[in-house]
């Protein structure tokens, strides 16, 4: 019997509620589904700098200036004085919407087995976005320790079989590329090699979410306005990315997903990936586009198998920043890709 070609959702997705988006997810039949990360949160991180800003101790640098969307202040942050940071919203969010799930799945509108998913940004992503570069060091550990205050919150309020979290992973790939994309250019605080930093820290979030809750990696190159930091020339750094962050922890990395641009339909561009040892961890390939369909994600799908082999699907990033018109075509899409590999 042929299976179709398991699906990811990556976390975000455009609808009103979530409600609307439990309904809309459970169809395509994925293993874990996101509540969509609506509301406040439906542009990744930048709802964290509308809480920095009701924060003691953190100023805005400059002056007023653009707003993304109108809504996001863009101008970074800086410690004017001492910083005791409140709790993120993740974990309340999460809470909020496992109700909703449990209720929807206890009518049968959810799928038994069917697990939620967690979408959490790493401490460097949001410090690197967030904070003047001088004092990112010293933020990333009070940040780092909020977030894993998050986390403990998170799984102690949901049970373990019901649970999975992804690390979404995607500011620190515009730090390595800074110099392909200036206009992006963040420089790392760490000493070393850059992915060497980025992998450590990943062991370290990775640690932080107990055994029987799933463990994912989103390793993403960005999506301002639906358009990545910079394309990446081929997929050695989400290689060495993700082969260091399966190694790097003592315990099971269930899957990761990384993305695919729409024109990669070559062999080279995935060749990187054949050096990686995926053990036990599922291969999420980022290849569906709504511009080109089925016949567009079968194409890159064929060049992805030799150097892959087993893998399963989904959009380079999450969808909650398109327009709310194209959720339900996109879902169906990956649907109809899905059964398309199987056959």
């Amino acid at each position: 019997m042929t299976i179709a070609a398991p699906v990811q959702l990556v976390g975000s997705v455009s609808l009103p509620d979530v409600e609307s988006v439990f309904r809309a997810v459970a169809t395509v039949g994925a293993e874990r589904i996101p509540d969509g990360e609506v509301g406040d949160r439906f542009y990744w991180i930048q709802f964290q700098k509308l809480l920095f800003d009701e924060v003691d101790g953190l100023e805005r640098v400059g002056e007023p200036g653009f707003k993304i969307r109108g809504l996001f202040d863009v101008r970074l942050f800086r410690q004017v004085g001492p910083v005791d940071l409140p709790p993120l919203g993740y974990a309340d969010a999460a809470i909020e919407s496992y109700g909703v799930f449990t209720r929807l799945r206890d009518a049968g509108e959810i799928a038994a087995g069917t697990r939620f998913q967690v979408s959490l940004p790493t401490a460097a992503g949001v410090v690197a976005a967030s904070i003047v570069p001088e004092e990112r060091a010293e933020f990333e550990l009070v940040y780092r320790d909020a977030l894993l205050r998050e986390v403990a919150a998170i799984t102690e309020a949901i049970p373990a079989e019901d649970l999975a979290i992804q690390w979404d992973v995607a500011t620190e790939f515009a730090i390595f590329e800074r110099d392909r994309k200036p206009v992006f250019q963040i420089e790392p605080w760490w000493d070393g090699v850059d992915v060497a930093g980025v992998v450590e820290r990943l062991s370290v979030l990775g640690a932080a979410v107990p055994d029987g809750v799933q463990l994912g990696y989103h390793l993403c190159y960005g999506d301002v306005e639906e358009e990545h930091f910079v394309q990446p020339e081929d997929a050695s750094l989400l290689a060495r990315v993700a082969g260091g962050a399966i190694a790097g922890i003592d315990r099971r990395v269930d899957w990761i997903h990384l993305p695919v641009p729409i024109d990669r339909d070559d062999e080279a561009y995935f060749a990187p990936l054949a050096d990686v040892e995926w053990g036990e961890t599922q291969v999420f390939l980022g290849l569906v586009h709504h511009e080109d369909g089925v016949e567009g994600a079968v194409r890159r799908a064929v060049a992805a198998r030799t150097a892959v082999g087993s893998f399963g699907i989904g959009t380079e990033c999450g969808f909650g920043r398109g327009p709310e018109e194209r959720t339900q075509p996109l879902l169906r899409l990956h649907r109809e890709i899905s059964d398309a590999l199987a056959a």
